[in-house]
């Protein structure tokens, strides 16, 4: 190969949207496509030919939908290989953050929901879905947010995050990978596809909760918190993984050759691929001077393929000015031809499967979003809606909306797809209850004009559900920046990738409706529907029952109908814990094991602690016991309904050669049961639960006494009776 098509190997430089447009017959290419491929004579790769969003452009009208996608990525590769003079197919990227972004793809709950359903099997499952989709358009890779750490919920893209626990985030990545990858160790299936896990490493740390900070990371909280869900996916398979836009320790990840090359591919031995995040590499050159010597830097660092980016298309350069060694970008290409090997491209054109069941995609959706429910409070058993209520009235910006159930990241959806909270309460309800419905005010803003009419409805009413939240939905007038991110966020947009907060608080009118219609003295039940945990602390105060749905996807309305109503249980347990205001931040549980003091002003403590949710149902935990390297818990139903309760394990280090942390979550396992029902839940401990990064920051069973806790959270774990385990060096 000649330098000029090695670099082509390496640049993902189109928008795919740009590569083609949609005529009366189908679709044509574009000059843009042409001067592309003729550029690198070729195509490494190619971003988003299927994408669809208010930032693309592409809608059902100009577009690529389930029944021409396929088509028209046949259409790109034939042309991309005819250009190529030894026939090289392009890489097919697409974003699949919570299903494929795609018009008709299916859409999941965000993956903080998916944090809080507990359950890495369901996700697998869904997981495979999305991939089967993907590869039926013609797509290849998929690039999947992951290993982002939920420290801040400021930030705009914690609903990105499965949470603020890596051991969690580090199950649910192994099962992201495994579903969508698949089980063979060389070749993809024709229904699998490589993953690109985001982001690599600590873009959860931003300081202040803005998109793109620095972040103020040492070596150690990198190690314990921001690393684990990558080793976890590497171990399982991954790919490849995204170089995210963070600096560590002074050093841009993307040009950060520590990490890349002496943690990722030495250390740990990762041979797959390194993605940059959009136009990261040519940010290095603000402190290299040029971007010719910015892609020069990231190639060194251990990234192998650009996204955007302009650096990378001077490769050729590079080399001949001696800024990088022609072997680093050989090595480099090979990892993207081997991928290229791995997925069939030399052999296959067309699409590698035909399309899944469109019903599973929706069924494995519905199960999602109903596992994330999770019910925070419910004084005197509100919930669920007793048989003798007949008229309920349905409030609240967030009550009859499919737009914001889903979250950012979402492609347009046909109309008729989906279901609101009013319409499954509409036709989940018992025959004959009067269901009534005005949403009292909007998202955002102070506009209290439509109060006095859901305070009729709930005065009128045996129960208000009211129904609030925030929104990551984006529209065309949104402001986005160069790389997709919102920069100027539309009136109701209060979350999603640029959507960040200094406060955690929700739209003014939202407050004001939770007062007047709780103070009309009819039973109240609050549902949050949002990308982060909002600071509600009112709706404890004055609402009767308190749940949160998370961004539930578009059958959440079912999901959270069926939790209302009691046809099905609520499962789900907070993956992060739930803050009073921004003001105490941070309030995840895993501290150091230090005496925080306490505010004058306000607690320090969370409102809700990191796992909890309760059930319809209430359930005792025994003490554990520990038999060798085995630690048991009996667990008993002492309610009136069947009910699904997560028993978690924690550990507390005692005495270890580095200052602990107060808590660590170190496993967990769903337990169903029967009223009076008791089970005995067994907890091998091993290198999972035991290991740790010592003080030269490798990871290992150290010696040291630990305490081991089982409870529902890690609240009740602070005071549940502990078993002491004693390691021997």
């Amino acid at each position: 190969m000649t330098l000029r098509e090695k670099a082509g190997q390496l640049n993902q430089r189109m928008y795919g949207w740009d590569a083609y447009r949609r005529t009366p017959g189908g679709f044509e290419l574009t000059e843009a496509l042409y001067a592309e491929t003729e550029r690198f004579a070729g195509l490494g790769a190619l971003y988003g030919l299927q994408r669809a969003d208010a930032w693309s452009g592409v809608d059902h009208g100009n577009g690529p939908g389930a029944g021409d996608g396929a088509a028209l990525a046949e259409l790109v590769q034939r042309h991309v290989v005819g250009r190529s003079r030894l026939g090289i197919p392009a890489l097919f990227v697409e974003e699949v953050p919570h299903g494929h972004m795609a018009l008709d793809g299916t859409v999941l709950p965000v993956n903080l929901a998916v944090g809080a359903t507990w359950d890495p099997e369901l996700y697998e499952e869904a997981a495979a879905h999305a991939a089967a989709e993907l590869r039926a358009r013609g797509g290849h890779v998929a690039l999947v947010a992951a290993l982002d750490i939920a420290r801040d919920p400021r930030w705009g893209r914690t609903e990105e995050c499965f949470g603020e626990d890596p051991y969690l985030a580090a199950r649910l990545t192994e099962a992201l990978v495994r579903g969508m990858q698949g089980e063979s160790a060389e070749y993809f299936a024709d229904d699998r596809a490589p993953v690109v896990l985001k982001h690599f490493a600590g873009q959860g740390a931003t300081v202040g909760g803005r998109n793109s900070a620095e972040s103020e990371l040492g070596l150690r909280e990198l190690h314990e918190i921001h690393l684990p869900a990558a080793r976890a996916g590497i171990r399982a398979g991954a790919a490849a993984v995204m170089a995210a836009y963070n600096e560590v320790d002074g050093l841009p990840c993307a040009g950060n050759r520590a990490l890349l090359t002496g943690l990722l591919r030495e250390r740990w031995g990762f041979d797959g691929l390194v993605v940059a995040d959009g136009l990261a590499v040519d940010r290095l050159a603000r402190i290299t001077g040029d971007k010719a010597s910015a892609g020069a830097l990231a190639l060194d660092a251990g990234v192998d393929l650009s996204l955007w980016d302009d650096g990378f298309t001077h490769l050729q350069e590079a080399v001949e000015r001696g800024l990088v060694d022609e072997s680093v970008l050989d090595a480099a290409v090979a990892r993207v031809l081997r991928l290229k090997f791995r997925l069939g491209l030399f052999e296959q054109r067309g699409p590698a499967a035909p399309p899944p069941a469109r019903g599973r995609g929706r069924d494995l959706s519905t199960a999602l979003a109903r596992a994330a429910v999770t019910l925070l409070h419910n004084d005197g058993g509100l919930l669920p809606v007793p048989a003798g209520v007949s008229r309920i009235a349905v409030l609240g910006p967030q009550s009859a909306t499919i737009t914001h159930q889903s979250g950012d990241y979402t492609a347009p959806q046909r109309p008729g797809t989906g279901t609101s909270l009013l319409d499954a309460l509409r036709r989940l309800a018992p025959p004959g209850a009067d269901i009534r419905h005005t949403p009292g005010c909007a998202l955002t803003g102070d506009d209290l004009s439509g109060i006095p009419a859901a305070v009729a409805a709930a005065a009128a009413s045996d129960l208000a559900v009211l129904a609030l939240g925030g929104s990551s939905a984006r529209t065309p007038d949104t402001g986005f920046a160069a790389n997709g991110a919102a920069r100027a966020a539309v009136s109701g947009t209060t979350c999603g990738e640029g959507a960040d907060l200094a406060s955690l608080r929700l739209g003014a009118a939202q407050y004001a409706l939770l007062d007047a219609v709780t103070a009309t003295g009819t039973p109240t039940v609050v549902v949050l529907v949002q990308g982060r945990p909002h600071a509600v602390p009112e709706a404890t105060r004055r609402a009767g029952a308190l749940l949160t749905a998370w961004y539930p996807g578009p059958w959440g309305g079912d999901a959270i109908a069926e939790v209302l109503l009691g046809h099905t249980e609520p499962a789900g347990r907070l993956p992060v814990s739930v803050p009073r205001s921004a003001a105490q931040l941070p309030v995840y549980y895993n501290h150091k094991d230090i005496e925080y003091g306490a505010y004058v002003d306000e607690s320090a403590e969370p409102l809700y602690s990191f796992g909890h949710g309760l059930s319809y149902t209430s359930f005792r935990y025994g003490p554990p016991h520990l038999a060798g390297r085995t630690v048991t818990v009996e667990v008993v139903n002492t309610g009136r309904r069947h009910g699904r309760t997560v028993v978690q394990l924690y550990i507390r280090r005692l005495r270890t050669s580095v200052w602990p942390r107060t808590l660590e979550l170190r496993d967990f396992r769903a337990v169903g049961l029967a009223p009076g029902q008791s089970r005995t839940v067994a907890f091998p401990l091993g290198a999972a639960q035991l290991a740790h990064a010592g003080a030269d920051l490798e990871t290992a069973v150290p010696p040291g006494t630990l305490e081991i806790r089982v409870a529902e959270s890690a609240r009740a774990a602070l005071t549940a009776v502990p078993a002491v385990l004693h390691v021997e060096g």
